[in-house]
């Protein structure tokens, strides 16, 4: 196994119940201003609410005309998933996903789907939580890591019978696992800035539930450019940190001794698909997402604790920010679902 491909690996062990776990890439084909988002996941309910399963789902999101976005998913048995080590892989029937590709298809509702994807792995990843979090297999409801950040896909997407060639386009993939969705949380993605090719741009805002009670927003905040990392993501961070969301907009605030970054991802209720998360202990989730956001970053910097706030860089990103606005209430102003297909 090389490089960070463990960060990978499936956490469930074949049997544990109250365990859900998440594979995602976000892809944007930049010709045709659409974006992607292919989630393989799988779930293990808690005793009382059902089997597990595996489920596949795929999205497309056109900047250009919002009708021709949809989102499209389907619920396998878990005898149908298989997961290996070394090299790392995960199957849900004949769709996979690799440390370096992935490939799947689905079919339903009206549409028509396929992807054939391959990257080089990225050589670290990212960590969203403080460092702490990470400890025993992971300490919150959810952990979560990116073990590729900024990738070049290459491959096919074919939607519909409209087939979109990718040759180094901006990707990204992520893996999360735990027991339960956070209360609701705001999360966003990018590494497609216009300006900034080979900058990558990760934010997550969360509001916790504990004993009844509503805990006030924690945000992280982490960004990849020109061979630096500014990291805003340990507890010490989040006193300072700021993350605001509603529908179709999140912006973020990030602060340590030295470095102030700041920005805000917009979108039009309509380029969002809402997709129904399901917890191991029944309680349903809705999010919000999108792949073509517009999306704005400004990093500043000051050499000492007195000294005044010097903006360093602008990075924009037209139609090519993701985002996701989720909690246990639906947003009624995003109309389109992720729907379930059912049967064969």
């Amino acid at each position: 196994m090389s490089g960070n491909e463990s960060d990978n690996l499936r956490r469930w062990d074949g049997a544990k119940r109250g365990h859900y776990e998440v594979w995602y890439l976000t892809v944007n084909h930049l010709p045709s201003q659409t974006g992607y988002w292919i989630r393989y996941t799988m779930e293990s309910p808690i005793d009382g609410h059902g089997e597990a399963y595996a489920q596949l789902w795929f999205a497309h999101f056109d900047a250009k005309d919002p009708g021709r976005t949809f989102a499209i998913n389907k619920k396998f048995s878990i005898d149908t998933m298989n997961a290996t080590a070394s090299p790392f892989s995960v199957g849900i029937g004949d769709s996979k996903l690799c440390h370096d590709g992935a490939r799947g298809s689905l079919k339903g509702d009206g549409h028509d789907v396929s992807w054939n994807l391959e990257w080089i792995p990225g050589a670290e990843t990212y960590r969203q939580l403080p460092k702490v979090m990470y400890g025993n297999g992971g300490r919150g409801d959810t952990t979560v890591l990116t073990p590729n950040l900024n990738v070049s896909m290459r491959g096919t997407i074919t939607v519909d019978g409209t087939t979109h060639e990718l040759n180094g386009a901006p990707g990204g993939q992520t893996h999360l696992w735990g027991r339960k969705h956070a209360h609701s949380w705001a999360w966003g993605h990018c590494n497609a800035f216009e300006n900034h090719p080979d900058a990558g741009l990760e934010t997550l805002s969360v509001r916790l539930k504990r004993r009844g009670h509503v805990l006030p927003p924690m945000t992280v905040v982490g960004l990849r450019l020109d061979g630096q990392e500014y990291r805003f993501a340990e507890f010490h961070h989040t006193l300072l940190n700021r993350g605001e969301y509603g529908t179709g907009t999140y912006s973020f605030r990030a602060r340590g001794r030295r470095h102030w970054l700041e920005g805000v991802y917009n979108c039009r209720p309509e380029d969002m698909v809402v997709a129904t998360y399901e917890d191991p202990d029944g309680e349903l989730s809705y999010c919000s997402n999108t792949e073509v956001a517009n999306l704005t970053v400004n990093l500043y910097e000051r050499s000492g604790f007195r000294s005044r706030w010097k903006q360093i860089a602008e990075l924009r990103a037209p139609g090519t920010g993701h985002f996701e606005v989720g909690g246990r209430q639906r947003d009624p102003e995003v109309g389109k679902d992720h729907v379930t297909i059912q049967g064969d």
